[in-house]
This record gives structure tokens, C-alpha cells and sequence, in this order.
């Protein structure tokens, strides 16, 4: 197969295999995201200081955790998570994790899409007639390192991750001394209510799609171990700086939107640039998430084909108003998203004993029940749950899972490589 394609219905080769900095920065870019500001600016409005702080820290510990335990199966492997699905789902069962992670990375593409056509309007006193042909404009261009495949992202977050990073400490600092040190900032009170289960689910929430589908890049890290410090460390510092300027700013001004913040601190020039080149590096993965999901459901090889349709539905769905439902798409992801990440868990080292045998020799069911009965238990516990709705989908999944194979008498595989 060319290695263009990025093997998106095989193991990925060792000969393809990439060093820590490559990986974590490849990872950094994708976690830099505006929308996960957003979600901070509201555990600013919602929490003091303090209490803010550790919520960040306990939220993106879990979810550090989580990418890093699935970044490990997928360096052991090769494969990525709708791969991984055919051994937990079943050969056509898999085909409901594709659908699943393809809505939320496309979901998350068309809401980065709108959100940069309706600010730029804003920030530069544009015609809104120019909204709609600013989404066309960006729903494909962004799709272009995408269409490079990961030489493409690679190169992209070289450079736009320590720019981002920079910036987002200068707007810190520059609201640390408005509001007057430590001091001040411990002394504004929340102005709105948040639960601290509801504020954990959306720490987690803002990327549960996100660390479930990592694995497109950690398959390609040199060793486990490359795969978990890369997963961990741009979880926790990358999506937690994130929550935690959007947080910090939003206490001082009052103000969740991270790009009206920059205007009131006379950043206005650079406002624009964060947000095309944050948004630029975080459409590329995503869209090319996407196109993985796409080319799994259909078990095509034509990935560039997927990434180009699938940009074109995102820019559907940006102009059909997806960004005003950032805040309720995050809640419905943090459950439906983590439970596949828990099955998957489940069957690797519980039934697979951490070695899955080769994707193209294994006998595989059409549908794996228990699997997919585990999901739907987990994915209910998820949304019902008053308590961290991810932590909960993973657990009651993976659980449910080991107790159905266990019932069953199948916690032993019965599908192996031919010989």
C-alpha cells in the first residue's frame, strides 16, 4: 500500500515509526484549542481561583491517563482505534465506533470552521455577507495539511505550537497584573453556579474525542513508552494550558470568549492570528480523524478522497449553525465517546493479554455482542450519571465487558492468527 494513505485498514510498520518530539509535538498541536478555552472560560465564571485550579489539574490528570493507557496499545500494535474496534466490536460491529468518533471529530471541525468565519467578521469589521463564503473558504483550507498526512501536521505544529504558547502566557500575564497579582485574583467571586462533577465532565469532555482518537498518531510512536510520556505530557500541560488561560482571563474580565478578551487587552492583531493559527493546527488532525473514521466504515485506502468529503460535510454543518452547541456537544461526548475507549481497554489486556494478533490473519465475528452490549451499558451509565459521566462510561464499560466475556465462557479469545 502507498505509504501516502497513512495505512488506514493496517498495523502501521516499524519502519514508519517516529521519535518523542515528533509525536508529542504532532499531539501539542492537536490538544491547543480554542474551544477548550471557551470551556475554561466557564469554569472562570463558575469558580474561584483555587477551586478552578485543581479542577484543571484533576480533569486533565484522567484524561492524560486515559490518551496515555490507549496511546500504549496503539504503540504495541500499530493500530489505531477503529482499527482496535474490530477486535471488541466485530468485523461490522466496529462500524458503530466509526460513526461514533467520525461525528464527534466532524462535529468539533465544522464548530472551529464557523467559529473562525463569524470572529474574523467581527474582529475586522467585515460585511456578515462575507460569513458564509469565509466558512467555504476555511472549511477546505484547513483540510489541506490534513491531505499531506502527518508530514503535513508535523511541520504545521513546529511552528504554531510555540507561538500559541507564547502568546497565551503574554495575555496571562498582562490579565495578572490587571487585576493585581494573586491577590486579586483570589478575591473576584463566581458569578455563575457549576456543579464540580458537571465542571469535571467538561474538562474531560472538551477532549474525550480527541484522547480516544490519538491513537492515529501514538500507532506511529517508536515504543510504548514514546507513546505514553507524549500522550501525558501534552494532555495534562497542552489541553490544561488551555483550561486554564481561558479560566484565568475569563476571572479577570469577566468575559469566556478568549478572543473578546485579547480585544479588551488591546491584542486585537494578535487575537486574529491566535485564532487562525490555533484553529488552523487543530482542524488539520481533526479532519484527518475524520477521514481514518471514513475510510474504516467504507474499507477504502483513498484517505485523501475521505478528508475532502468530509471537510465539504463540515462546512455543511458550520453554516448550519453548529456554533452554538459547543457547550451541549461536549456534555453528550463525554458519554457516548469514553465508553469505547473502556471496552477497548477491557478486551486488550483482559482478553488479548496485551497482544492482538495480525488485523489481516485474524478470524474475526461479524458482530462482537458482548462489546457492544458493554458499550451501550456504559454510554447509559455515562449520561445518567450525576457523577463524572466519562470516568463512569469507562468504568461500567470496561467492567460490563470482562463480565459478559467471563459469563459467556469467551474470556479466553477464540478468533487467533492463522498459522
Amino acid at each position: 500500500m502507498n505509504s501516502t494513505n497513512e495505512y488506514p485498514l493496517s498495523e502501521a510498520p516499524r519502519q514508519s515509526r517516529k521519535g518523542l518530539l515528533s509525536i508529542a509535538m504532532v499531539l501539542f498541536s492537536f490538544t491547543f484549542f480554542t474551544g477548550t478555552m471557551f470551556a475554561g472560560g466557564k469554569l472562570g465564571l463558575a469558580f474561584d481561583v483555587s477551586d478552578m485550579l485543581w479542577i484543571a489539574f484533576f480533569g486533565n490528570s484522567l484524561l492524560a491517563l486515559y490518551a496515555a493507557s490507549l496511546g500504549l496499545i496503539a504503540a504495541r500494535s500499530g493500530l489505531n482505534t477503529v482499527l482496535m474496534g474490530r477486535f471488541c466490536f466485530g468485523e461490522v460491529g466496529s462500524r458503530l465506533s466509526d460513526c461514533l468518533l467520525g461525528f464527534a471529530e466532524l462535529g468539533w471541525y465544522a464548530w472551529g470552521t464557523a467559529t473562525v468565519a463569524i470572529v474574523l467578521v467581527k474582529l475586522l469589521d467585515l460585511p456578515p455577507s462575507l460569513t458564509l463564503p469565509l466558512m467555504v473558504l476555511f472549511g477546505f483550507g484547513f483540510c489541506l495539511t490534513a491531505l499531506v498526512g502527518y508530514k503535513g501536521l508535523d511541520m504545521l505544529s513546529r511552528i504554531g505550537v510555540p507561538l500559541m504558547f507564547c502568546l497565551l502566557i503574554v495575555s496571562m500575564v498582562i490579565a495578572t497584573r490587571t487585576i493585581g497579582g494573586w491577590q486579586g485574583l483570589s478575591a473576584v467571586l463566581p458569578q455563575q453556579a457549576m456543579s464540580v462533577s458537571a465542571a469535571i465532565t467538561m474538562v474531560f469532555g472538551t477532549f474525550a474525542s480527541g484522547a480516544t482518537q490519538a491513537t492515529n498518531w501514538t500507532r506511529l510512536a517508536r515504543s510504548g513508552r514514546v507513546a505514553v510520556v507524549a500522550s501525558t505530557v501534552s494532555f495534562l500541560v497542552g489541553n490544561g494550558l488551555m483550561i486554564v488561560a481561558g479560566a484565568w482571563c475569563a476571572i479577570v474580565y469577566q468575559q469566556a470568549d478568549i478572543v473578546e478578551v485579547m480585544m479588551l487587552q488591546g491584542l486585537s492583531f494578535a487575537a486574529v492570528i491566535m485564532l487562525c493559527l490555533n484553529l488552523w493546527t487543530i482542524q488539520g488532525p481533526t479532519i484527518y480523524n475524520v477521514s481514518a473514521a471514513a475510510c474504516h466504515l467504507l474499507r477504502s485506502e483513498r484517505r485523501r478522497t475521505m478528508t475532502l468529503a468530509a471537510a465539504a460535510i463540515g462546512v455543511v454543518l458550520a453554516i448550519g449553525g453548529m456554533y452554538e452547541w459547543l457547550i451541549p456537544f461536549l456534555i453528550l461526548l463525554g458519554s457516548i465517546i469514553p465508553p469505547i475507549g473502556g471496552v477497548i481497554m477491557a478486551d486488550f489486556w483482559g482478553r488479548h493479554r496485551g497482544n492482538y494478533p495480525r488485523l489481516a490473519n485474524a478470524r474475526l465475528p461479524r458482530f462482537n455482542l458482548a462489546g457492544l452490549a458493554a458499550y451501550a451499558v456504559g454510554a447509559v451509565a455515562a449520561y445518567s450519571s450525576p457523577w463524572v459521566a466519562p470516568l463512569v462510561g469507562i468504568a461500567a464499560s470496561a467492567a460490563s465487558y470482562l463480565v459478559l466475556l467471563y459469563l459467556s465462557g469467551q474470556h479466553t479469545p477464540q478468533w487467533q492468527e492463522d498459522l
